[in-house]
């Protein structure tokens, strides 16, 4: 049963980024990787350490645990180094945004009632990097990232905070949507009551979403009516 959009007070719709939004072409990956290499001279890092859903601190102190580095002062020298690349690495030829997604931005941006934000493991500085290639920044005023907290499931109260500091309004967690590819987007809406939207742009099938709990799922957004359908 889908659950129900309340449509008598402000929105809250937040977007994750990598396979949500964008495809980085790995420069995430890469960037890290690099990072740990210059850093403490060690290779390929992140082989075989899955990245997806989780904020890009508890995927760096993984890094480091696996590596036996300790963590003392070395977790902003790799946020400083790994910064430093991604600005770099993110002009690659493999990067693209994912289907529908101009057109569903500009049309929610539109809608009444409607405010756009970012809810990513990504750290803010990092988000805005991936962003700014394909003029998404300009739809996101604020959000949640993986700078405000490791653990994803406590960033949707910072989100929601944040926008209701920005215009003065108080937002019900009822009305706020969670939109990302992976079940930890999923996870991180529940606990609140909020509305989770996955969709089958990442590295995860539908069926796994509708198994985490999502309260619509969509295999792309090719299609974006039938998105913009659930906020009439």
């Amino acid at each position: 049963m889908y659950a129900r959009i309340r449509f008598d007070f402000m929105r809250l719709v937040l977007f994750d980024i990598d396979g949500t939004l964008i495809d980085s072409g790995e420069a995430g990956t890469r960037s890290l990787d690099l990072a740990f290499k210059e850093l403490f001279s060690v290779e390929n890092a992140f082989h075989g350490i899955s990245m997806a859903g989780k904020t890009d601190t508890q995927i760096m102190k993984e890094g480091l645990l696996r590596h036996g580095i300790y963590l003392n002062g070395n977790l902003i020298r790799i946020i400083n180094t790994y910064l430093q690349y991604l600005k770099r690495e993110i002009n690659n030829s493999s990067k693209h945004i994912k289907q529908g997604i101009y057109e569903i931005l500009e049309k929610l941006s539109l809608m009444e009632n409607i405010k756009l934000g970012l809810l990513t493991g990504n750290l803010e500085p990092g988000a805005r990097i991936k962003l700014e290639p394909f003029s998404l920044n300009k739809y996101f005023q604020s959000g949640a990232f993986g700078s405000d907290d490791e653990d994803r499931d406590k960033l949707l109260p910072v989100a929601k905070s944040r926008f209701e500091k920005l215009y003065g309004s108080k937002i019900d967690f009822r009305d706020c949507v969670v939109i990302g590819d992976t079940p930890r987007d999923v996870y991180c809406a529940k606990p609140y009551g909020a509305i989770s939207v996955g969709v089958a742009t990442g590295q995860y099938p539908a069926d796994k979403l509708k198994e985490a709990g999502a309260d619509y799922v969509f295999e792309n957004f090719s299609e974006h009516s039938s998105l913009l359908r659930m906020f009439g």
